[in-house]
Order: structure tokens, then C-alpha cells, then sequence
């Protein structure tokens, strides 16, 4: 009888060879078969002809997806080499595509900062492909090669085309690298077409075009001057190109500046795009080939370039890409440890050398500025070139080359001490906005931190840490609640009457609250009425407001219907918007519809009338006529309500009140950028444009809705 130890041998084991490791594990090689998958080997090919655009050969580069599923990129850089390599007797276009670890990319001379590290990209592609054709211009002549699933040979092509099932022959003594055409001998370049082997990516794979566009005019940004071309000749619905094939070309010369300005948002900018760029040196020992072909341990000295746009907005939404030889690095890595490190210690050298001026007293000096304080707003591209640098996996999605910290660091700490402490007029300005937001970050953090550490609803209560002007409701159940945002005191005490105190509590606010479009922070959050409304939902503000804290499921601007009222709404609206915004995504932010007119017809009998609220000119107007249709009277004049503090409990109850009865709307957001650029427009500190909108639409304005 066998052990299990004994039945385990060495004929056990297996060894794959060549390309049978991609095709058997392709997970280690780009992460996934699903459409990720996919897109990454589209990614590894785009990859190396950027690479060639970095090293300062070829312009252009085209990417194509075909009608028939293929994909193919075409670059005019220097093309693949054609000559023999000696050691293995295939040609360079061969080894590029067959043999892992195989490319110009490992200390030879060819590249000094690239994307493609590992030498694997080509080769995975063809490994992971059904057919790949490659076709190389180089010293006059057009060559070609092509592959079934990593495999060279021939493919007996029909009329119909190049494709994946077209009968196949393989190379059996040796591998061809067959010339099919002339070119002008100054011409060169490199094409590349390849179907994704649906053996390996399920059908529901597919190449993301929004994914491809975005790529492309991110690398257009990081390369100054290299044009991408984009077609779509798929047709495939939902597309841009479903009725048509579409094209998008994208080029920039401005580098990551120009990057930053299109990432960054709507938000009045505080800082200009400040450059921080320099450079650093660090030794590495890596293992070399010799002159006998063998790996050798070598200590090289490696620059590192660093280049750092940044802006920093008034609102409190990050931004931060990183990359690495233009390659995105999305979960960061030493570059990006790094930036974050030399920016809080440069923003807290400055805020303490500032303390007087930003008024930081010994009380609130005991709080830091901390990271989420100093990002707040900013939006920043961070780019960094070097040679061979290290990645944790073949996805290249997290930087690890440890001196890279410590090089970004050090560039970014001289740079942007520099733009802190610069004595012209502008950046000096900007400077002392800049410290001042952040010192305002920090004070809404810990303003947020106590507000979260009130108990909710009765204990608050019970401590007197709520409004006394607060009229709470009974339930505790949240998503049941709601807070009513009341104009007024006159309205308070007929809504109290109104009210059902179970699940309707009141909030009154005096007059027009605080414009926090223009306002900074700190003002914001000293203003009595908007530090009540925060400290009555109980969430918190800005980039700390947490939904699920909110103590009420539904918030509702109560305002008279004239245009002082219209005007407050739009301000708590202002204050919801920037700085309680999840609670309007929640579709949680409701505006209560008062009635403008009420119309008593004559009862027939000396019966009581009928009672009808109406709310528009237009309905009013259409509710006479159907009145006076029927025969029937009504006394005069109408009621016109200028505001809710002149109806009864009962009326404001059954109109504005009741769920039975009432009608609210729903504050939404549909499109983010759109209301914020109309906040800003109607809020802002830029009266021009303001000036100009209210001018054009003076003439549509009725003159008996203006209280005067």
C-alpha cells in the first residue's frame, strides 16, 4: 500500500514551455479574462508605440478597432527590428513576439524611461490571440509575420479577408519573415492587428471604447506634441459610432499643465497650475548581462525625473492621477507616498510660520493640518520617468522602486516652498488663499469630529446641545422623519399649529442665511443660521458628512412663494449643494409648494363655499374661466398670499403640510458639472456674468410679482 508522500513523484510535475504558461494562467500576465483583461492587452501594445514616441521617434500613432472584433495599432516610429538575433537564430520581430521577457527594454540603450518593463506585452497579446498579423516598414522593404495563438506561420487568406479562421499552416524547419512590399526607404514604422482568442476571453468581453478615448487623450497629455488617432468602425449599439463609423483625434503640447486644466472642476481656482518639476539620482543594484550573456549583479546610478502639476479649487473634491513613463498607476506607490508627505510637511512648516496671521490660537493650535485637509480642492497630475523601474505586478498599477519616494519628495519640497514663499505679487496672493483654505479644512474637520461625537436626537436633547429654536418631533425613526426649514417666526407658529409633531419637526431660520458661494469656510460654519441647520441634521459638512448620520429621512425648504422666498431657497440650496451634497444625490432635499392664490365660491342655499387653492397665474386664470363656464360666483378680491405666515394651521396644513395632500419637489442632480456651474453663475463672486443673465431676462419678468 502507497503513502500519499510516496505516490507524489517527479512524473508528476509539469513544466509548461514558451507562450503554454500565458495561455494556462493568463491572470498572472493582465490580471483577468474579463473585458479588463482585454482592454490590458490593447493597453501592453498602445504601450510600446508610446514608448518609441517617448524615445523621440514617430508623431503619430492610430488605433483601430475593426468590424470584425480585431484591433490594430499602427505607430511610424523606427519599427520592430528585422535582423537576426544571433543567440537564437529567429528574427527580432520573432523573438518580440514569442519569447517572454524578450525587448529593448532591459539596460541595452534603446529606451531610457518606458511604459512595457517586463518584456512579456507583445508576447502575451499574440499568446492570448486567435490570429496576430504584424507588418514592419523598415530599410525600404514592408515585412510580415503572423501567429495562431502564439504560434508562427501562414494563413491561407480568401476573399474575404484577413481573419482568425482562414486555414492555417505552421512553420515546421524554420520560422519565415516574409517580404511583401516596398516603402520609401526613409519610411518606417510598425503595424500590429490581433483577434482576441475567445477561447480564453468570454463572449461578454468586449473593448470599452470610453475606456480607449480616455486613454488616448491622457497620453496625448503626458506626451506634448505626440498625436492619437481613435476609430471605431464597429457599429456596435450604444456607441458613438452605432450609426457610423466615428474617428477622435486628440494632441496637446502643454504637458501636464493643460492636463490639470481639464481635470480640474467648475470650482473658482484659488492657485494658478503651479509646476513642480526637478530631478534626483539613487543607485540600484540590478542584475546585467555580461559580454558572455551572463546576468551579472551591477550597481548603476538611475535618474529619476519628476514632474508635478497642481491647482487647488475651492471645493473639497481630490484629484490626484500619478503615472509612471506615462503609464497610469491608479492605487499609487512610492511616487505618490512621496508627494503626499513632502505637501503636509511643507503646508505645516508654513500654516506654523503663518500662525498669527491665519489666526491659529494656542487653543485650536493643538490641532494639525492633516493629509485630507491639505487635498482638499486640489487637483494634481504627478509624473515620473526613469529607467526600469519596478512594479508590483504585470498590471503595473502600483509603483515599488523605493528611492522614488524619496526623490519626489525632496523635489516637491523645494519646488512648492518656493511657490509658498515667492515674493511676486500673484503667487503671493495665492499662497496666503491657499493657507488659509487649509487652515479652514482643518477647523470644519474638527468641527465635524465634535458634531459626530453629539449623541443623536434625544440625547442631544437631553443636553441641550440642539437649538433651542429647534421644535423636534417624537419618532426615531429616521428614514420617517422630517425637518421643515421654515422662513420665518411668523410661519414657525402657524406650522407648529400645522404640523403632525410625531414626524414633523421645525426649524425657523431669520431671513436670507449666509451665501456660502462667496463665503469662505470659516465664515460659513460662524454663521449662526448655517451652523444650525448642520448641527440640527447632525451629519457633519463637506468631505466629512456622513448620510447615514443624518438624523431626518427627508428635508424640506419651507419659503414663502414671492421672489424673497425664491431667494432663500436658492441660498439653503447653495448651502446643500456644497457642502451637504450627498444629501441631495440621496434625492433627500425636497421644496415645499405653497399655494399663491385662494378662491371662495358662493354655496348655493347660503351653504359654505368651496374652497380652491391654486399655484400659478396660469392656473388661477384657467380656474376663473372654468368657474364662470359653470355659473358659478366667487367672492372678491381672490386671496393672494404673500407669504405662509398668512394662512391658517388648517390651510397651510392641507396644502403644504399634510402627505395626504400636499405637493413637494424633489431637489435631483442630474448632471453635477451643469448645477454647479448655474450655483456658481447665481452665487458667485464673478458679477459680470450674473449681470448679463438677469439683464436678458428682464423682459420676461412680471412686474406684480415683485414685492415693493
Amino acid at each position: 500500500m502507497s503513502t500519499p508522500e510516496s505516490s507524489y513523484t517527479a512524473r508528476h510535475l509539469s513544466v509548461l514551455e514558451g507562450l503554454e504558461a500565458v495561455r494556462k494562467r493568463p491572470g498572472m500576465y493582465i490580471g483577468s479574462t474579463d473585458s479588463r483583461g482585454l482592454m490590458h492587452c490593447v493597453w501592453e501594445i498602445i504601450d510600446n508605440a508610446v514608448d518609441e514616441a517617448l524615445a523621440g521617434h514617430g508623431t503619430l500613432i492610430e488605433v483601430v478597432l475593426h468590424a470584425d472584433e480585431s484591433v490594430e495599432v499602427i505607430d511610424h516610429a523606427r519599427g520592430i527590428p528585422v535582423d537576426t538575433v544571433e543567440k537564437l537564430g529567429l528574427s527580432g520581430v520573432e523573438v518580440v513576439f514569442t519569447k517572454l521577457h524578450a525587448g529593448g527594454k532591459f539596460g541595452g540603450g534603446s529606451y531610457g524611461s518606458s511604459g512595457g518593463l517586463h518584456g512579456v506585452g507583445a508576447s502575451v497579446v499574440n499568446a492570448l490571440s486567435s490570429r496576430l498579423d504584424v507588418e514592419v516598414d523598415r530599410g525600404g522593404k514592408t515585412y510580415r509575420m503572423t501567429f495562431r495563438r502564439g504560434e508562427p506561420g501562414t494563413f491561407a487568406d480568401g476573399p474575404g479577408g484577413p481573419g482568425p479562421d482562414s486555414p492555417f499552416t505552421p512553420f515546421t524547419d524554420r520560422s519565415e519573415l516574409a517580404v511583401v512590399g516596398k516603402v520609401a526607404r526613409g519610411r518606417t514604422g510598425t503595424r500590429i492587428r490581433y483577434w482576441a482568442d475567445r477561447q480564453i476571453f468570454p463572449a461578454s468581453a468586449t473593448f470599452a471604447y470610453d475606456e480607449l478615448i480616455t486613454r488616448a487623450r491622457q497620453t496625448s497629455f503626458l506626451v506634448p506634441g505626440l498625436e492619437i488617432v481613435v476609430r471605431d468602425e464597429r457599429r456596435r449599439p450604444g456607441t458613438p459610432g452605432e450609426h457610423g463609423v466615428v474617428e477622435e483625434r486628440f494632441k496637446h503640447d502643454g504637458g501636464t499643465r493643460d492636463f490639470v486644466e481639464f481635470l480640474a472642476p467648475a470650482d473658482p481656482p484659488v492657485t494658478d497650475v503651479w509646476l513642480l518639476r526637478g530631478s534626483g539620482t539613487f543607485t540600484e543594484t540590478v542584475q546585467q548581462l555580461d559580454g558572455k550573456g551572463h546576468l551579472v549583479a551591477t550597481d548603476v546610478e538611475r535618474t529619476c525625473e519628476v514632474d508635478v502639476a497642481l491647482r487647488w479649487g475651492q471645493g473639497y473634491e481630490t484629484e490626484v492621477r500619478t503615472f509612471v513613463n506615462i503609464i497610469a498607476t491608479p492605487k499609487g506607490g512610492t511616487h505618490l507616498t512621496g508627494f503626499e508627505q513632502a505637501l503636509l510637511k511643507v503646508l505645516r512648516r508654513e500654516i506654523e510660520a503663518n500662525a498669527r496671521r491665519l489666526k491659529l490660537t494656542a487653543k485650536n493650535g493643538k490641532d494639525k493640518v492633516e493629509k485630507d485637509d491639505a487635498l482638499a480642492g486640489l487637483t494634481a497630475v504627478l509624473m515620473v520617468r526613469l529607467p526600469e523601474p519596478q512594479f508590483e505586478g504585470q498590471t503595473k498599477e502600483v509603483l515599488g522602486t523605493a528611492p522614488v519616494r524619496q526623490v519626489v519628495a525632496k523635489v516637491v519640497e523645494t519646488e512648492l516652498t518656493a511657490h509658498l514663499q515667492s515674493t511676486a505679487r500673484t503667487t503671493k496672493a495665492q499662497a496666503a488663499a491657499l493657507l488659509e483654505k487649509v487652515v479652514d479644512e482643518m477647523r470644519a474637520r474638527v468641527s465635524a469630529r465634535t458634531q459626530k461625537e453629539i449623541s443623536r436626537r434625544k440625547s442631544a436633547l437631553e443636553a441641550s446641545s440642539l437649538p433651542d429654536k429647534l421644535a423636534d418631533c417624537r419618532t426615531d425613526d429616521v428614514a420617517r422623519s422630517e425637518l421643515f426649514i421654515v422662513e420665518g417666526d411668523s410661519a414657525l407658529g402657524t406650522a407648529k399649529h400645522a404640523r403632525n409633531s410625531d414626524f414633523q419637526a421645525l426649524l425657523p431660520i431669520r431671513g436670507k442665511i449666509l451665501n456660502v458661494q462667496k463665503a469662505s469656510l470659516s465664515d460659513m460654519l460662524g454663521n449662526a443660521e448655517c451652523a444650525s441647520i448642520i448641527q440640527v441634521i447632525g451629519a457633519g459638512s463637506g468631505r466629512s458628512f456622513d448620510l447615514d448620520a443624518a438624523r431626518y429621512g427627508r428635508v424640506v425648504l419651507m419659503t414663502d412663494a414671492d421672489v424673497d422666498g425664491a431667494h432663500i431657497r436658492t441660498l439653503l440650496l447653495t448651502l446643500f449643494f456644497r457642502y451637504m451634497r450627498p444629501l441631495v444625490d440621496a434625492g433627500r432635499v425636497f421644496a415645499a409648494v405653497p399655494p399663491l392664490h385662494r378662491v371662495e365660491t358662493y354655496g348655493s342655499g347660503g351653504k359654505p363655499g368651496e374652497m380652491t387653492y391654486t399655484y400659478s397665474e396660469a392656473e388661477l386664470h384657467r380656474l376663473l374661466a372654468r368657474l364662470e363656464r359653470s355659473g358659478k360666483r366667487y367672492k372678491e378680491p381672490i386671496q393672494r398670499y404673500k407669504g405662509l405666515g398668512e394662512m391658517d394651521a388648517d390651510q397651510l396644513a392641507e396644502t403644504t403640510m399634510d402627505p395626504a395632500h400636499r405637493t413637494l419637489r424633489r431637489v435631483t442632480m442630474a448632471d453635477a458639472t451643469r448645477a454647479e456651474e448655474v450655483f456658481e453663475l447665481l452665487m458667485g463672486n464673478d458679477v459680470a456674468p450674473r449681470k448679463d443673465f438677469i439683464v436678458a431676462g428682464a423682459a420676461g419678468l412680471d412686474r406684480e410679482r415683485i414685492d415693493a
